[in-house]
């Protein structure tokens, strides 16, 4: 991916990781596009930066995604790059009675629906391009989970495989797939994460990523920071050392 000149689309681009990159990309000359729920903190982030633009989408209604891909591509014609980076995350007690599915299905819908549902709606207009990146924003957690969030964990363990799947199935076409799997970041994703001081500082964070995306360091066209690895790479170099560290007591 170039690291300019593009015409970037970043899903929950109003907080976090997402409004970090987008403002970060948006310096480096691409004409960037945000999406959230709220339109409050789009709308911050845009007036923030003179030139971006933003639109609401909430990726858990299949039929706003249809509605909004189809108004985006026409809109954005040059449309090159799609990061699909919303989600949410939250903590579940899978032993209380009486147990509610909210949080999982809540959480499948938005974390694993949302990404494919997008990346599906938008494929035929990023095929037709010269040259077209799509990125999918799943976690370090992908790879060794939180005991505190099961269906968080498992639906980014499930947007990588699928990526991958998407990768090899896309490879000798125009569109370039990766997988950027990022560490515990301070931001507000789950409550305590921006205070916790074993989470990545987001500057750090997003710094370093730019650093990895202007180099084109990305082998198996993952996207990982040096904070990510011990948990990318647990099952090759310990991995039940790393889930006890990951989850004390558990």
């Amino acid at each position: 991916m170039n690291i300019t000149g593009n015409t970037i689309l970043i899903t929950g681009g109003g907080t976090g990781i997402g409004r970090a990159l987008a403002e970060a990309l948006h310096a480096r000359g691409n004409h960037v596009i945000i999406t959230g729920r709220r339109e409050g903190p789009l709308k911050e982030v845009a007036d923030a930066n003179p030139g971006m633009a933003w639109a609401t989408l909430d990726v858990a209604d299949a039929g706003a995604i249809t509605a909004f891909a189809a108004r985006v591509m026409k809109d954005h014609p040059a449309l090159n790059v799609v990061i699909n980076n919303a989600g949410i995350m939250q903590a579940e007690d899978l032993t209380a009675e009486p147990f509610s599915l909210d949080t999982a299905e809540t959480t499948i819908t938005t974390n694993l629906l949302g990404p494919i549902r997008l990346t599906m709606a938008l494929l035929p207009h990023l095929r037709a391009q010269a040259a077209s990146t799509l990125i999918t924003v799943t976690s370090g957690l992908a790879f060794i989970p939180l005991v505190a969030t099961p269906t968080y964990n498992a639906t980014k363990a499930a947007i990588h495989s699928w990526t991958q799947s998407l990768r090899t199935q896309l490879s000798g076409t125009s569109v370039e797939v990766l997988e950027l799997a990022p560490p515990a970041v301070a931001t507000d994703l789950m409550p305590g994460h921006a205070e916790n001081p074993n989470s990545m500082p987001l500057a750090d964070y997003t710094a370093e990523v730019i650093g990895l995306i202007e180099s084109c360091a990305t082998p198996r066209g993952e996207i990982l920071v040096e904070r990510v690895k011990p948990l990318r790479f647990a099952e090759a170099n310990g991995y039940e050392a790393v889930y006890g560290m990951l989850n004390g007591s558990h």
